[in-house]
């Protein structure tokens, strides 16, 4: 059900998507790639956004009105027309959407929360900006993926059913919805044995993750299944059944992620290791993202033991000169694989802390993580060579407030922290200077993210607090949505989506 802010609430009927658009798959070679924490290849951007171009009719217009006055025959005003969709600027053909981006899976294109857009509204209320919320199967904290005119979530209800639901980003009707099962998440737990989930999340943690022809959708009972983007169902496996019993002691969440025709998953649970003589395996696997069969499996061993081995967190896919590499951080190890094949790359062990939440990000040929359970935040040099990396790689860190749960977003120079407290903090990213420390209202669990010069910062009862990206503190607003907010925010199109508790809320220039 979706209702667009002063008008009276309706039900959307089911409909087809590909009877009102087809969006094919963005070409493999031309998705976004992270090369030094900035996308490598701006062709994401022209080829994303071809479609969009060709629903603004001002340029065909100036030329058929040329045509009237028998400067141009149609036929020619019609082929320039299509000839100078690739070279003309973007701003001039998209308006004020100077940058518009996909936000293909969690934390974005890049999976750093950090979004290209230039258009966003900084200040939004019931009256103001607030385009269309759309009330939702209760409940879930997987972030929307946005793709061009589509929004795809996901939802466990409180009597079960796992839901994958697609809407139109312009209005929020409900375009499909997909029920995959039915199964309470385990609330109670023999201690180590097997996965128990926290009270404030449940099995639609996991984020969707596209690439504008698929989606692939993850749930913490470990079923994935991958659909078109027209609802049809490609295939689905349990990684449970696979792999064994989650043994991960708050409920599994991290989400996968999409390399070329890859699907990448990773678990990272407790291995039992001191209570069993055949320790549980964490690992990292690949799957075709046609057909669901198994292309690569590794494990992932540690040194961690106990709780120590948990991680919630989700890999991101780093350009490194010529190829590119899988980074993980959890089971108090940072390390690196080849995506296309799952071989280890490196490795930096000892990174001693609790359960690992929070996720890494780079920038400055640096990576910037925190050890698991409020551990240091670190800012480490990207390693150069193979094997196992020197404690030398650290560059700096810092044990003051670090965050549990809120993953770090860098913006130009500076790096960007909210404890669960709520205590926001600025570093110089490539010093670990702090530049100013912030209390701001509220806790927080979901994940700041850096868009146009400004950080948001999104607590759990639905206040966004904006501020200045830069080193000195400068609050620009604080906006408020009615709803229990935990999933972190995304950003496209001009649009900031906001997934509540009981909504997902649309926020845009009116």
């Amino acid at each position: 059900m979706a209702r667009n802010i002063g008008s009276a609430t309706s039900n959307f009927p089911k409909t087809n998507v590909t009877s009102a658009i087809t969006i094919p798959s963005l070409p493999s070679s031309n998705r976004p790639r992270l090369h030094n924490g900035s996308l490598e290849n701006d062709a994401f951007v022209w080829n994303r956004s071809w479609r969009t171009r060709l629903m603004s009719t001002c340029d065909l217009t100036v030329l058929l009105r040329l045509s009237r006055c028998r400067r141009l025959s149609p036929c020619m005003a019609l082929t320039l027309w299509v000839l100078m969709l690739p070279i003309l600027p973007e701003g001039l053909v998209q308006g004020h959407h100077a940058r518009a981006e996909n936000w293909p899976q969690w934390r974005g294109p890049q999976g750093t929360g950090v979004s290209g857009e230039r258009s966003i509204p900084l200040i939004w209320n019931a009256q103001r900006n607030l385009l269309w919320k759309a009330e939702l199967p209760q409940w879930g904290n997987s972030t929307p993926a946005v793709w061009e005119f589509l929004t795809f979530l996901t939802s466990h209800t409180e009597d079960g059913r796992l839901l994958v639901q697609t809407r139109r980003v312009d209005t929020g009707q409900l375009l499909w919805e997909r029920q995959l099962g039915r199964e309470s998440a385990p609330r109670q737990a023999p201690p180590r044995s097997t996965q128990k989930f926290h009270r404030l999340h449940n099995y639609a943690t996991p984020s969707p993750v596209t690439n504008g022809s698929v989606v692939v959708v993850h749930f913490g009972n470990g079923l994935l299944a991958a659909f078109t983007i027209d609802g049809k169902e490609l295939w689905r496996r349990n990684l449970q059944d696979d792999y064994g019993r989650y043994t991960i002691w708050w409920g599994h969440g991290n989400s996968p992620v999409l390399y070329d025709d890859l699907v990448i998953s990773v678990c990272m649970q407790d291995s039992l290791s001191d209570v069993r003589d055949k320790p549980v395996d964490s690992y990292v696997v690949a799957h075709d993202l046609q057909t669901g069969k198994v292309r690569w499996f590794v494990r992932r061993p540690t040194n961690a033991v106990a709780e120590e081995c948990d991680a919630y967190t989700t890999p991101l896919i780093v350009r490194r000169g010529d190829h590119d590499e899988l980074l993980i951080m959890g089971g108090n190890q940072l390390d690196a694989y080849d995506p296309s094949t799952g071989k280890q790359l490196w490795w930096l062990p000892g990174l001693k802390g609790g359960r690992t939440v929070t996720g890494p990000t780079v920038g400055h040929n640096m990576i910037f993580t925190t050890i698991g359970k409020r551990g240091a935040l670190l800012g480490i040099d990207y390693p150069t060579t193979p094997g196992k990396q020197p404690r030398s790689r650290i560059r700096w860190q810092t044990r003051l407030g670090t965050p549990d749960t809120c993953s770090p977003v860098l913006w130009k120079e500076w790096l960007f922290v909210v404890s669960d407290q709520g205590v926001a903090r600025c570093y110089d990213a490539r010093r670990g200077r702090n530049e100013w420390t912030k209390r701001l209202k509220g806790q927080y669990k979901a994940s700041p993210i850096a868009v146009d010069g400004h950080i948001f910062f999104l607590n759990t009862e639905g206040l966004c607090t904006v501020v200045t990206a830069g080193p000195a503190f400068a609050k620009v607003a604080e906006n408020k949505v009615d709803d229990t907010t935990l999933a972190s925010p995304a950003v496209s199109n001009g649009r900031l989506f906001i997934r509540g508790r009981r909504y997902l809320w649309c926020i845009g220039r009116k």
